[in-house]
Order: C-alpha cells, then structure tokens, then sequence
C-alpha cells in the first residue's frame, strides 16, 4: 500500500505537506503511511482515496491485507485456519443481508431487472430527442414537487426557448435552467466514469442553487433548519460534516454490495435526512439516486410532483427518518423506476 500512496501522490504532484492538510494530520503521519510505519485509519483511507484519485476498493483492499497480516504475523497456520473461519462467516453474513430484503422488493427488482435487459436489447432505438423530452419532464416534475408552479410546457419554454413567462418569479425561472443544466452535468459524470464523491455531490448542489442563493451554493449549511411538514429533525449544523463524512464512507463501504436500486434509494433517502443544504435537498438528492441509476445503466426514476404522488413520497420518508423503517421507501423507488423503465421501453418501440 505504501508504494500506491506514493506513486498517487506524485502522479498528483502533491507533496506530503498539501496532503496532510487536505487530511487535516501532521506532515509526518503522511511520511509514516507512505514508509509503511504507520497505518491509516479506515476514515483516513476514505480521504485519500479521494485526494489521490486512487480507486477505493483497490486502495482498501491493500489496507486491509496489509492489516490482515500484521495481525497474523508468524503464526502461519493459525493464519490460515482464522482466514477460512473468516471467509465463511462474512459468506453467511453476505446471504443474511441479502435475505434481509423483502420478498415484496425481491420481487420487483427482479421485474426492473427483467425490464433493464430488455432496454439493453433496443438501446440502438434510443435518440437524443427521447431523451431530451423525459429530460424536461424530471425537471419539471421534481421543481414541482418543490412547490415550483411553471407548467411543463412553460418548463420548456424557458429551457429551450429561453422565454420569459409572465407571472412567474425569477426563481422559479432558475430553478427550472438549474435543474437542466444538473441533469446534463450528472450525465457527464455518466459518461466519463467519474465515482462519486463530496466534490461531486456540491457541484451539483451549486447547480440547484446558483442565482438562487448564490452565497449558500455548493456549502453545507451554518444554521440549524426544520423540514416543512415533517416531524423529522436534521442534525445541528455542527454535525453536519461528520455526518456528511460517514455518508461518503457508508456510499463507497456499500457501492458494490448492493442491488443498484436499493444503493440508488439509499443515497437518495441519507442525503435528505441529514439534509445538508440550507435549500434544494431534495432536488440533490434526486439527481445523486439518478447519477447511481444512470451510472448502472438504469433510466432516470421520475418520481411525479402531483399531490398523491407527492404525499406518498413524503409519507415514506418520513416514516424512514422517524422510525428507521425504509421498506416502503425503497418499494415507493423501486415502484417508480419500474414504472420509469417500462414507459422508456414503450416510447422507443
């Protein structure tokens, strides 16, 4: 591992100074991980695996073989015999998780399973213009969710058109540019293979919120908030980025061990419930479950702002975040992206 460090941080042109700061550690603890003297924390690894532009799971693979062995040292083998004792619990405890779903969510993430291989077969059909039009849609459908009162044809207007809609604020004009311009921005991480990380998840955020409140964009909040309608109460602004640490090392813990939909539900329904932003938590958390769907190679779960489709949502995060119950939350996304798939798979023919 001290060799991958190294060569990282050279690769960057960073010197062990600028990494200690980006850590927020003493200069010779970075000298101490790259000489093999010390060992990062698994917080710490998180960190330079995103400093460094080292893949995660290659980078904690290394720490812990190499953890793994310190502990066995010469005692070859009890080693051995430890490693397989090892070996089959983390198996059972793998099928316990994955029993752990209900059957109900089984169920239909295998019918969006189904229906995905059947996108993969017709994805020569699929066009821009396809993709354009449900494109507008979300946005329109999840500012709507907010409380925006543009129609979807107003939406398009100021997208596309660039028209100015009499009776309508400037926000609601912005928000409307804003959303477009994150979907487009998400799907360039997309396409460019980008992982997700904090860097990623404020850019869009200044997105959303650019113009808006141009001073609170891309920036946790300072002040503590309370959600409109929910008895749900977002951590103190103190806490905030220790929770927004741990929701980075929850995401790359988990990033391959999960079904898509549910990884994609899950970023959705952390994010909204440590509620970071002082504004526009919803519409980043919706675009950060998309990112994970697109990035899968799943189509955009557009969750429709009307009123029962709305109190439905909230309903199900609420009893998420007061009652640590995510059932019907993850079946409410799961629903919506099934739904999402099978109009995708009839537009394109």
């Amino acid at each position: 591992m001290k060799n991958l460090l190294k060569t990282a941080r050279e690769n960057k042109n960073l010197k062990t100074r600028e990494v200690a700061q980006l850590l927020g550690i003493d200069q010779a603890l970075v000298s101490k991980f790259e000489n093999g003297n010390r060992k990062p924390t698994r917080e710490q690894i998180v960190k330079l695996a995103s400093i460094l532009e080292i893949d995660y799971e290659t980078l904690m693979v290394a720490w812990l073989k190499e953890k793994i062995l310190y502990e066995i040292g010469d005692d070859e083998n009890f080693g051995l015999k430890a490693l397989m004792v090892a070996e089959s619990e983390m198996k059972y405890n793998a099928a316990f998780k994955r029993d752990t779903i209900s059957n109900s969510l089984k169920s239909i993430l295998n019918e969006i399973d189904a229906l995905k291989k059947v996108l993969d077969q017709k994805r020569a059909l699929d066009s821009y213009r396809i993709a354009q039009a449900l494109e507008l849609e979300y946005t329109f459908e999840s500012n709507r969710i907010e409380g925006n009162t543009l129609t979807l044809r107003e939406t398009d207007l100021v997208i596309n058109e660039g028209l100015t809609v009499s009776g309508k604020s400037m926000r609601e004009h912005l928000e409307a540019i804003n959303h477009q311009e994150a979907i487009g921005y998400i799907k360039q991480l997309m396409e460019k293979g980008f992982s997700f990380s904090e860097r990623e998840l404020l850019t869009i955020h200044n997105l959303i919120l650019r113009g808006i409140i141009p001073e609170d964009a891309g920036r946790y909040r300072r002040v503590q908030v309370m959600i409109k309608g929910s008895s749900h109460m977002p951590p103190q602004p103190y806490n905030v980025a220790k929770e927004m640490e741990d929701y980075f090392i929850w995401y790359e813990t988990h990033k391959n061990k999960m079904h898509p939909v549910v990884l994609a539900s899950e970023m959705h329904e952390r994010l909204v419930t440590i509620h970071p932003f002082i504004d526009g938590n919803g519409r980043t958390s919706r675009l950060v479950m998309n990112l994970i769907l697109l990035q899968h190679g799943y189509v955009i779960a557009n969750i429709k702002g009307d009123y029962d489709n709305r109190m439905k949502y909230y309903t199900a995060l609420e009893i998420a975040q007061t009652n640590g119950n995510k059932e019907d939350f993850l079946l409410f996304i799961a629903q919506i992206e099934k739904e999402s798939l099978e109009r995708y798979i009839n537009i394109i023919g």
